[in-house]
């Protein structure tokens, strides 16, 4: 990705990039390869396709038994907020169906994880997937971190009334969590699951200290990006929690944010930015400037964003998406969406070059 700016025009005119070009319902191929940004800047993400249901993750509608014509129940994503991938798999925390869903690519189905006893979800927020395939749920009811062991419970983190956690990430040692209770990321060892630090301090410094601290994400060097609701901005710390600079402010043009929720990183340092507000993500480059925006509130076509909130890089499933991809556009990762409202629920884009 060039440092330069894909894309300079304002938001809050329009967002149509393209005219509207049918559903992409099903997990159908759209009839054109929608692109972003316009021309005559070159292709750099594609939208691939979008689900919400068991049967478009399919592709096609099954029946049970035809001849009694009882429908396949469809197993819809209700309100997903947080989304995580693994080889094969998507998992997304549902703060309305108060689950876990997991999509199998590979099978193409959509389960429900909704462990219970000691383990009852009260309300997922958000989810990370650990290499050895532990998952961490923030649950912002129950004021907890559940820990999973795949689908054995393993234990928790935190107290009743000890924090409010929203985001949360995971490292080789460490896992951060945002808490939004106490307006500060929280910082745990992994293997002990004891609290080593939080951050920010309290200090004079106001553009380090964090208000609304929603959603999270590491970046190859270990450094911590947190998306702040409250003051409208991302904030960068290294992994002791120093904080070293501000990405963004209020506002509603390029560069700027309104209600900044999901935030990632790809293995080369650009930031990925949903805004629940403007209802596209934003790009920016290492050093924090804006690359270009991708997204389309204004579109009837599967490329819609209704209040993204999760959004995540995937390096290990663009073979599940090949036959979505542009014959001459070549993708290096996914970057997946979730849209709390509308019609697509997961979107699926992905990010590469012309051949």
């Amino acid at each position: 990705m060039s440092t330069r700016h894909y894309l300079t025009i304002a938001f809050g005119i329009t967002f149509a990039l393209f005219p509207p070009s049918g559903h992409a319902r099903n997990l159908k191929v759209p009839a054109a390869p929608i692109f972003f940004p316009l021309p005559p800047d070159p292709p750099r993400i594609q939208f691939l396709t979008s689900f919400s249901t068991e049967e478009e993750l399919q592709g096609e509608r099954k029946f049970y038994t035809f001849i009694v014509g009882v429908e396949k129940p469809h197993r819809p994503i209700a309100k997903p907020y947080g989304i995580a991938a693994s080889p094969g798999k998507f998992y997304i925390a549902d703060t309305v169906a108060n689950v876990v869903e997991i999509a199998d690519l590979k099978k193409r189905r959509i389960s429900y994880f909704q462990p219970g006893g000691e383990a009852t979800f009260g309300l997922p927020f958000n989810i990370a997937v650990d290499t050895d395939g532990t998952r961490y749920v923030t649950d912002t009811k129950r004021n907890q971190v559940l820990i999973f062991k795949q689908d054995n419970y393993a234990g928790a983190i935190g107290q009743s009334n000890e924090m409010k956690p929203v985001g949360i990430a995971v490292s080789k040692d460490r896992i951060y969590v945002t808490d939004l209770q106490n307006h500060c990321v929280r910082a745990y060892d992994k293997a002990s699951r004891n609290l080593l630090f939080t951050f920010p301090k309290p200090g004079p410094d106001q553009n380090a200290q964090l208000f609304s601290p929603v959603n999270l994400a590491l970046d190859p060097q270990g450094r911590i990006y947190v998306s702040d609701m409250g003051a409208f901005r991302v904030n960068l710390y290294d992994s002791q929690g120093k904080y070293i600079r501000t990405i963004g402010k209020e506002g509603l043009e390029t560069g700027t944010f309104a209600r900044p929720k999901g935030v990632a990183v790809d293995h080369e340092g650009h930031i990925y930015v949903a805004d629940a507000a403007t209802q596209i993500i934003q790009a920016f480059d290492t050093d924090g400037h804006v690359l270009m925006y991708f997204g389309n509130p204004a579109s009837t076509a599967g490329d819609s964003t209704c209040m993204p909130a999760g959004i995540a890089i995937d390096y290990d499933n663009v073979g599940q998406f090949q036959k979505f991809i542009a014959p001459n556009f070549a993708v290096e990762y996914l970057i997946l969406v979730v849209n709390q409202f509308g019609a697509h629920k997961v979107s699926v884009f992905g990010y590469g070059h012309l051949k």
